[in-house]
């Protein structure tokens, strides 16, 4: 696309991958094999949210368990079966169910593909600066900065 010419349409599954395949520091990106991200959004130049088209191959993890202290986040299973973990534990979503996660709640969940086959799903978020995730199950929390990224830090405050 020549300077700010954006697409009306494209076909979902042939959009680019995300070019970094995991935000996370490195000793938490490599445990991100097997899943990728096309996304959407950014192709349409949404500033106010985010969509992201996601491939979990078997075996793969969606994220770290995490929550967020002001980004409201949505999924919907278009093929295959994940397992929903959250605080409350675990709960199957097959292709056609969906999931909120409120911000604030402070309930901390991702997506792990425990079968044989690939699963496919959208995932939507806003982009609020200030936003604070919290990684329960890992030595790690995120803030996400006014420019859009993500600033990782240790639970006690300093830099990865």
């Amino acid at each position: 696309m020549a300077g700010s010419e954006r697409p009306r349409t494209v076909v979902a599954a042939e959009a680019p991958l995300r070019a970094k395949a995991s935000n996370y520091p490195d000793i938490f990106a490599r445990r991100f094999g097997g899943r990728d991200k096309r996304p959407l959004g950014d192709l349409f130049g949404l500033k106010n949210f985010g969509v992201n088209l996601t491939r979990l191959a078997p075996g793969a993890m969606s994220s770290l368990r995490h929550a967020h202290s002001l980004q409201d986040e949505f999924v919907y299973v278009l093929a295959g079966r994940a397992v929903l973990i959250t605080d409350a534990g675990e709960t199957p979503l097959e292709a056609g169910r969906c999931a909120g996660f409120p911000a604030g709640t402070g309930d901390a969940h991702h997506l792990v593909n425990r079968g044989d086959e690939e699963v496919w799903y959208l995932e939507v978020g806003d982009r609020t600066a200030g936003d604070v995730g919290s990684y329960p199950d890992d030595d790690l929390q995120a803030v996400k900065r006014d420019d859009g990224g993500w600033e990782f830090r240790r639970k006690d405050g300093t830099a990865y």
